[in-house]
């Protein structure tokens, strides 16, 4: 069986000064661990050892603290905001701006079949219209007019179409979330 050179136990100490280290509020830190606030309250005041999980993510975050910004989903700063899904897990924010042309991607996992664009980290407007469009079904579809009755839609537009499918296929476990 293999072993790790990871302490079976931390300290409250060790934590808060991680989580200064890091610059996160309790609340932050909180979410990073998936734990509540109250816990890591806990945790920082209290005088016996903190065991479990979380002292792996701290050795880890003690050696790698450029996870926490690689992992941090930024405010939103355009008027739309997608999550593409793969199943629970996010894998790509794509934030929009219709209006300007201006679409911002940032990749949350490293498999390019995963990721909303693949292995494009800069993509154009027209790669945004693109990927839309590969999210639903074709404007050239047979009975499409049928299909846009069920969906309550007036006209083929596949923004629209994914708020109301939210982007699945039959065939993956991929699927979009969008927020305005």
């Amino acid at each position: 069986m293999k072993q790790f050179a990871i302490p079976d136990k931390s300290t409250g100490k060790e934590i808060k000064l991680l989580r200064k280290r890091l610059k996160l509020t309790q609340a932050e830190m909180a979410c990073l661990c998936g734990v509540s606030k109250k816990t890591v309250e806990r945790w920082e005041s209290e005088k016996k050892p903190i065991t479990g999980a979380v002292v792996s993510l701290i050795q880890i975050l003690w050696g790698n603290p450029e996870l926490v910004s690689r992992l941090e989903i930024t405010k939103r700063e355009k008027p739309i905001r997608m999550y593409y899904m793969d199943g629970d897990h996010i894998c790509t924010v794509i934030d929009v701006d219709e209006a300007m042309h201006e679409v911002e991607i940032k990749n949350y996992v490293s498999d390019p079949q995963k990721r909303a664009f693949g292995r494009m980290e800069y993509p154009t407007f027209d790669d945004y219209l693109a990927f839309l469009e590969s999210r639903c079904f074709p404007k050239s579809r047979d009975k499409m007019k049928v299909m846009l009755d069920a969906l309550d839609l007036p006209f083929y537009d596949p923004f629209m179409i994914i708020e109301k499918t939210q982007g699945r296929l039959s065939d993956d476990e991929q699927w979009i979330r969008i927020e305005r």
